[in-house]
């Protein structure tokens, strides 16, 4: 009797299931709803893959589709690809007979991989567009791709299965010496703005030698890559004053991640290191954004690394790592970074002049500036700051003190701030006997000092540091250390703004 129960009840199901309708579907009439009639694939470099874009489909109807053709308008010649709810189809460019069901949607991942070769010769863009059905029912969604052709640096690849390599003292990193008579890239120490570079592993400048960067050249850096000058060798960046918002004549530094949502993330590549040993540095209206460690300068040889008009953004660890170094800089602009935008350690020679540093990472161990003589596991422990000269200048940020002053006994520490306006909150009242934050009475190394007062930059997410006449830092500067131009080449007045931008009006 059981097994007739369960004979019966199995009957029942499939009666019922053989009567439902709701998996029946019917041809695409044609209206079908899009997330975007449009989908843009961002910049991307010639023959290298773009991210994937999402792209979804409706079925408002009450009815369960089949759209018959889902298919790339170029076919299987179409340097784009996509799948389709998960499925393939054939080479991501055709897919059939795909059910959508009522009140429903699907989604397609869409990718590109294409070079300056198929864009249009005029505008750079690769286009093509999906088409769903065909005839009266056909509808389209555009797709369009811009292609930057550029010049490809990275290490070579041996026949034995092994690349090139550089060596790190006992290490070896992934790696390359720059050549100046390249046979496929002629001088790749010379950097110029005719294509973008994009460099892969660290790029090294040999000893002796000089990579020169030309005003509105593009350099892209893989992840875990940079650019080392060893000893010897020298980095003379020559950017020039740009005269629009395109930043025709800045020379920039960034990841190769060329989407917006990566505009501004930090830790997108290594570091550009100057070497112990290397020398006559040059940076002039550099912008470096989103590495680990923006510039990593190493003792170099006695002679002064020069930056001027240069800026540098969300660095993962310090803006820049000065150690035993010599450093004069003027409007130079550093915000956001995981541990200090300027950590000046194991003594040194340093002068700022009209500089703005900001610090708003969320952390509590971040600053914006750290002077120090010693470091804890080097031999030996402390060297000379022989001078740390702060004129005119911004150190402010997120956290009650943006300024770490790191000394240790048996060696020099000589640091002068003049006309700053400093963050420095001593709520616990820690800071009250130290004699190195004594702001108002120590005039040996403390003259016009400006506490706690909000210098109200236009945009620090956006890293705006632009000020207007309502900063605490407007005319508050000493003119006997004015640089003429700040670092967009505006005049400044007298007595100057401090910081690296002379005030204007915030745009509306």
């Amino acid at each position: 009797m059981r097994h007739i129960t369960l004979l019966l009840f199995a009957g029942l199901l499939l009666t019922i299931c053989s009567c439902r309708s709701d998996f029946e579907t019917i041809p695409s009439t044609g209206d079908l709803a899009f997330s975007k009639d449009t989908i843009y694939l961002d910049t991307v470099f010639t023959n290298i893959g773009s991210s994937t874009y999402k792209l979804k489909v409706y079925n408002h109807s009450k009815n369960d589709i089949k759209i018959p053709t889902i298919q790339l308008g170029k076919g299987l010649n179409s340097k784009y690809r996509m799948t389709v709810d998960g499925i393939l189809g054939t080479n991501g460019k055709i897919f059939n007979d795909v059910t959508l069901l009522a009140k429903d949607s699907l989604y397609i991942f869409i990718e590109t991989t294409a070079s300056s070769a198929d864009a249009n010769p005029t505008d750079f863009l690769y286009t093509d567009d999906i088409q769903f059905d065909s005839g009266t029912n056909l509808q389209k969604v555009a797709l369009v791709t811009l292609i930057q052709d550029a010049v490809f640096l990275y290490p070579k690849k041996f026949a034995d299965g092994t690349t090139e390599t550089l060596p790190i003292g006992e290490d070896k990193v992934y790696g390359f010496y720059l050549d100046e008579n390249d046979p496929v890239n002629g001088n790749e120490l010379q950097f110029t703005n005719k294509k973008p570079y994009v460099i892969y592993g660290y790029a090294a400048v040999p000893s002796g030698k000089t990579a020169t960067f030309d005003p509105g050249s593009r350099v892209y850096f893989h992840a875990n890559s940079g650019l080392i000058v060893a000893n010897k060798a020298s980095i003379h960046v020559n950017g020039g004053q740009s005269l629009t918002d395109k930043l025709e004549k800045e020379v920039i530094f960034e990841g190769d991640r060329l989407e917006p949502d990566f505009a501004d993330v930090p830790g997108q590549w290594g570091i550009i290191w100057l070497t112990d040993g290397s020398t006559n540095n040059t940076f002039d209206h550099l912008t470096l954004k989103n590495a680990t460690v923006g510039l990593w300068i190493d003792s170099n040889d006695g002679t002064t690394v020069t930056l001027k008009n240069t800026q540098i953004y969300n660095a993962t660890n310090y803006g820049i790592l000065a150690q035993t170094a010599k450093i004069k800089a003027e409007n130079l602009v550093i915000n956001n970074a995981g541990q200090a935008g300027l950590a000046c350690a194991y003594g040194g020679n340093y002068q700022f002049t009209h500089c703005t540093f900001n610090n708003n990472w969320s952390s509590s161990s971040q600053v914006a500036v750290s002077v120090g003589n010693y470091f804890a596991s080097a031999t030996p422990e402390v060297k000379d700051l022989t001078a740390a000269t702060f004129n005119n200048c911004i150190i402010y940020g997120s956290y009650s003190n943006e300024l770490l002053l790191n000394k240790k006994e048996g060696a020099a520490f000589n640091y002068q701030f003049n006309n700053c306006l400093l963050k420095f909150n001593n709520t616990s009242n820690q800071f009250t006997t130290d004699p190195l934050y004594q702001f108002q009475t120590d005039g040996a190394h403390y003259t016009n000092i400006i506490l706690n007062k909000d210098p109200k930059f236009f945009n620090i997410n956006l890293n705006k540091m632009n000020i207007d006449e309502t900063s605490a830092a407007f005319a508050k500067g000493n003119s006997a250390y004015t640089i003429p131009l700040d670092i967009i080449g505006n005049s400044r007045t007298s007595p100057p703004d401090l910081g690296a931008y002379q005030n204007k009006t915030f745009p509306k």
